[in-house]
């Protein structure tokens, strides 16, 4: 070889071979930033429910769980019973988006009858962070109590949420209100700084902390009621001498209404949605199958599918209906610390925790309910809390279960694949069904996720679908220019 191509590859060599092993290292300082879960995690519930990675117990004839999962964070539990049948990291705190607003109605709804009527003014609007998804509330309009839920369970609206913590004394008074409930709730994991959900420092909640709020929101009436409510009609500007007009609002859960390709899952009742920067996509949802009553939460999955959250959330339901009775639990859903006395002592029968791993059952708090009719049935009568001899606590509860022919769109009996089948193809995949109005507001997507972290499955470890991610959970239409801390 001569001279000169001895020196050409040298040169070559010198220039190549520092990107070519820079190659591997890029790619394990990637792996690196992916973010785990603490090592240590709460054990409220029970100690496998502290552990990191996947805790489940399955018995003879129980059936895998799903594949497909690539939530950071998920949960399955028996509404019912408060067994947890099995979880995913249950107790990392992680940025909640609006799921955190199951809090905030759990909290406020009883301290407004829902007649009472608010003239809105410039002060309840402040505030309101930007890109924040809205329901299209106007100053110096009167809107009903029962107007401003509509608006924050179907729209997620951060306006209707600011509007009801103005009533009930401002934004420090609510956010000691709801950090006092959670605490009351044993919702240890939750740490409450903007009750609308907005990303905002240090402000976070866990799976287990939002299937607990869930559980204890849909005892009452009027949560259950707008938590299962598909669409409804919300007041306009009023204007001098002429009716108030009224505009369409939708609920933004797609398990509930079926929008954008995703079906209505069979038996859904609610409950919350959300979407932000931080946070990802998060939801918590409850369905009832022949009598059975199961909560799932999934929060943020990495997995590039469109409307992962969703899709994840109903395999783990129909898993939870499939592996009910044939799985031993790993946990329970504690109930309020009211429910407890000084005395009251661990239940004894909690079956031995096994090995760290996949395995681990846990002891249980009972409840019963049913549920029946055309698509869900509506009533549940309410917590019953019985205080047994020696200060040993069961709750009794019947759970929720609320949605009217009218709000389903499927026949009766039309099973889950045939629903996909028909809903494949809606007529306007990308926009709501609720008509345009000059009243209602198109509302804020998300724009941007964080990288996913290392999950068990290697097939989750993929990066989140950027449709994902900047796709708002709570409408496919934005208003303005979105920026980090975007909630729905």
């Amino acid at each position: 070889m001569s001279a000169s191509k001895k020196t050409a590859w040298a040169v070559a060599a010198a220039l190549f071979l520092p990107l070519v092993t820079a190659a591997p290292a890029a790619h394990a300082e990637e792996k690196e930033k992916q973010p785990l879960p603490p090592a240590e995690m709460s054990k409220v519930g029970g100690p496998l429910l502290g552990l990191p990675g996947t805790q489940v117990r399955l018995n003879a004839g129980a059936p895998v769980l799903p594949k497909e999962l690539s939530g950071r964070s998920w949960i399955v539990a028996d509404a019912e019973t408060g067994e947890v049948l099995a979880a995913h990291n249950a107790h990392w705190p992680l940025a909640p988006a609006s799921t955190l607003k199951m809090l905030f109605a759990d909290t406020l709804l009883p301290k407004f009858p829902r007649t009472q009527n608010h003239l809105v003014t410039g002060q309840d609007m402040l505030g309101i962070g930007d890109g924040s998804s809205l329901v299209g509330i106007k100053e110096k309009q009167t809107y009903s109590v029962h107007d401003l839920w509509l608006g924050v369970f179907l729209r997620s609206g951060n306006d209707a949420v600011h509007v009801l913590t103005s009533m009930n004394n401002g934004l420090a008074r609510t956010v000691a209100d709801m950090n006092a409930h959670a605490a009351e709730l044993q919702a240890l994991d939750t740490v409450v700084v903007s009750p609308d959900g907005y990303d905002a420092p240090q402000q976070v909640s866990s799976a287990y902390d939002l299937t607990l709020i869930a559980r204890n929101g849909m005892q009452k009436p009027d949560f259950r009621e707008y938590a299962a409510t598909a669409r409804a009609a919300f007041p306009g500007e009023a204007k001098p001498g002429k009716k108030r007009e009224t505009f369409e609002i939708q609920n933004t859960n797609r398990l509930l209404t079926g929008d954008l390709g995703v079906a209505p899952y069979p038996g859904i009742a609610g409950v919350k949605n959300g979407n932000t920067t931080h946070a990802g996509a998060t939801f918590t949802g409850v369905a009832e199958r022949n009598g059975k009553v199961l909560l799932v939460t999934v929060m943020n999955p990495s997995s590039k599918e469109q409307h992962a959250v969703y899709r994840e959330t109903a395999r783990l339901l129909d898993w939870g209906f499939a592996a009910a009775g044939k799985v031993t639990p790993v946990g329970e859903l504690v109930p309020p610390r009211s429910a407890r006395t000084e005395s009251a002592a661990p239940d004894d029968g909690a079956v031995p925790a096994p090995a760290p791993g996949k395995n681990a059952p846990h002891g249980t708090t009972a409840a019963a309910g049913k549920a029946g009719g055309v698509g869900i049935a509506l009533g549940v009568a309410g917590g019953v809390l019985v205080l047994l001899a020696a200060a040993v606590f069961l709750v009794n509860r019947r759970w929720p279960l609320a949605a009217s022919a009218a709000r389903r769109r499927r026949p009766q009996g039309e099973d889950r694949s045939a629903a996909e089948s028909r809903e494949s193809s809606p007529e306007s995949p990308e926009s709501p069904e609720s008509p345009e109005s000059p009243e209602s507001p198109a509302q804020e997507s998300s724009e941007g996720r964080e990288s996913a972290e290392t999950q068990e499955n290697p097939k989750s470890q993929e990066s989140k679908e950027s449709q994902e991610s900047q796709e708002s959970e709570e409408s496919p239409e934005t208003q303005g220019s979105p920026r980090p801390g975007v909630t729905p």
